[in-house]
């Protein structure tokens, strides 16, 4: 059975992330990319699905401290047995070896038996490869082969097979090592060679370490920031530059529940939030990555706008179910793909847009193809302006006309009249002002309820979303103003749980379709602390971010949702979205810590 998801650590190679449990099992890999499919897959079941075991034999064996190693994504565990210690270093290589995971066990103190069990289970779970032992120059590897796939692990201990599963012990002593190596390649190319581990770890820390050297550093939440910002690079496919929104599929939004979706996709908004926390922190090359692929992605008739696309901008992710995977804790159904990859959700022009604008203003300029496009999805977006759309939180009942979609409409318009007013960008600006102008008008008249002085959730509704935090940070109205403060009440009243934490909305209504059921959203919490510190209430921001914080878990990672009462995490893993939240609202506080007229290193 998977281990709770806050027990684990995330692997990277800037194409695929591999999930480790704090007891050594990688229960989750899906090569050679993070929307592949998996060959360790107990995440979403048990080990016929597919892992990775290495741990010491004993069973009274503890583990004394896990951690990344400073400003990496190389994990350190340390481990006491009856025997002695031992120090696991796991690790994907960044650079120059894809699809790869090395351990290194080192002896500590005394001597220590360790155990592995690897099961390799290709296509999710579905295939047992072909395995075999065989010597090269003198050395055993251990081949596992199934159609196009492959991988081979070295190392001078492999394992057994028996069953389809390959097990064996090994002792390491004080001052003693043993590396061992798993690797995929396509089954049709030679297989790979032994790496030199010590040259691997050493690329990989430099890596690491010197692009965490160039983030723009806050002050009293260095650490979760610059953690948050690794994530957000560790989720980036680094030949692409698609940010994917988690490594993983189908982690239940409610234990044993059905809010089961697959995340290893890239959102335009979520990609382009992402690019802006990235942008704050001096990571300009990061987002014009990004704006290319996202060029490349949509590309074509702007009519064929998706909302999220695959890995390298392909459009083709078709939602089903894999009756295979019992899921996790579980929570069935386990899903790949996307059914709301064919939703029309309104606002994700205008978080491209005002994303891109922010890029402009870091000094990026604007090419022969990027602003050209740009106006093509003002385009669509104009030709769309009636419709009613989905949401931010892709509903999946009747379109409305949700006010926060409204929103990222206005802010799309007025950041291209910006654009054209401010940079000499050429466009129809009197249609774009009017656009943005009648939208406001309408936005006020329609998605204001007067008599609660609070925005509300859509057109004609009286119910409250988290999603109206948001205003403020798009520039539609100033964080203080009495209508934004009615609807921070409102929201306070109606989706506060008793531990401080923020729902979306509320699901017991039936506005998406769904059986009702999730737990706190956390970027919707971290949007809270924005606000408290843009408004006066820093003490309180400070305080709820703290808590917020303090649900990372030992390695820093958190996932989509939290519940506080049973101290467990929910929801896909590590997030995307609740680490650039992270980073925003950190900033927010800084700043509201900054006398007015001193000069910042953030931009908002």
């Amino acid at each position: 059975m998977a281990a709770p998801i806050e027990d684990y650590a995330l692997l990277s190679d800037l194409r695929t992330g591999a999930l480790v449990s704090r007891r050594g099992s990688v229960d989750w890999l899906c090569v050679p990319r993070f929307d592949s499919p998996s060959v360790f897959g107990a995440l979403l079941g048990n080990q016929e699905h597919g892992r990775w075991l290495l741990e010491p034999s004993d069973p009274t064996a503890t583990v004394v401290s896990r951690h990344y190693l400073d400003s990496t994504f190389i994990l350190q565990t340390r481990w006491r047995s009856e025997g002695g210690e031992v120090l696991v270093t796991e690790f994907m290589p960044a650079q120059g070896r894809p699809s790869a995971v090395v351990r290194r066990i080192e002896g500590i103190s005394g001597r220590v038996q360790m155990r592995q069990e690897l099961e390799v289970r290709f296509n999710y779970g579905t295939t047992a490869p072909w395995m075999r032992r065989e010597k090269q120059d003198g050395v055993e590897r251990l081949l596992a082969i199934a159609g196009p796939s492959a991988m081979v692990l070295h190392g001078g201990n492999i394992p057994h097979g028996r069953d389809h599963r390959h097990t064996g012990t090994f002792t390491v002593g004080q001052g003693e090592r043993v590396d061992l190596e798993l690797l995929w390649y396509h089954s049709h190319e030679p297989t790979p060679q032994p790496a030199d581990v010590d040259a691997l770890m050493a690329s990989t820390v430099e890596y690491w370490q010197h692009w965490s050297g160039l983030h723009v550093e806050s002050d009293r939440y260095r650490e979760p920031v610059l953690r948050s910002l690794l994530v957000l690079r560790a989720l980036t496919h680094g030949q692409t530059g698609g940010i994917v929104a988690a490594a993983t599929t189908s982690l239940p939004e409610e234990p044993g529940g059905t809010r089961n979706w697959d995340y290893r996709f890239c959102w335009l908004r979520d990609a382009a939030l992402t690019l802006e926390a990235m942008m704050t922190h001096g990571y300009s090359n990061e987002a014009l990555h990004w704006r290319n692929w996202l060029l490349r992605a949509v590309a074509g008739d702007p009519d064929d706008l998706q909302i999220m696309y695959t890995v390298d901008g392909g459009r083709d992710l078709p939602e089903r179910i894999l009756p295979q995977f019992p899921g996790h804790g579980g929570a069935i159904p386990v899903r790949i793909g996307n059914g709301a990859v064919d939703q029309y959700q309104a606002d994700v022009v205008g978080t491209v847009m005002v994303s891109l604008a922010r890029l402009r203003d870091h000094g990026v300029r604007e090419d022969a193809f990027s602003w050209p496009l740009q106006r093509a999805l003002l385009a669509f977006l104009e030709r769309h302006l009636e419709e009613p759309d989905h949401g931010l939180w892709e509903i999946r009942g009747e379109p409305r006309f949700f006010t926060h979609s409204r929103v990222m409409m206005w802010a799309a318009f007025n950041s291209a009249a910006r654009a054209a007013h401010q940079y000499g960008l050429e466009g129809p600006v009197e249609l774009w002002e009017a656009l943005r102008d009648g939208l406001r008008r309408e936005i006020l008249r329609r998605g204001f309820d007067a008599g609660r002085n609070a925005f509300v959730q859509s057109y004609g509704s009286s119910l409250a979303d988290a999603s109206l935090l948001q205003l403020p940070h798009v520039g539609f109205l100033d964080y203080d103003d009495p209508r934004m403060l009615g609807t921070v009440k409102f929201i306070e009243e109606e989706l506060r749980d008793s531990a401080g934490l923020l729902l979306r909305y509320r699901t017991d209504t039936g506005v998406d379709g769904l059986a009702a059921g999730e737990n706190p959203f956390l970027a919707c919490s971290f949007w809270l602390v924005e606000q408290y510190a843009y408004t006066g209430r820093r003490a309180e921001a400070v305080a709820l971010m703290d808590q917020l914080v303090g649900y990372a878990n030992e390695v820093g990672l958190l996932s989509e949702e939290y519940d506080a009462g049973n101290d467990r995490m929910a929801g896909n893993f590590p997030q995307a979205f609740s680490h650039l939240a992270l980073v925003r609202a950190a900033d927010a506080i800084h700043l509201s810590g900054i006398p007015s007229g001193s000069a910042s290193r953030f931009t908002n």
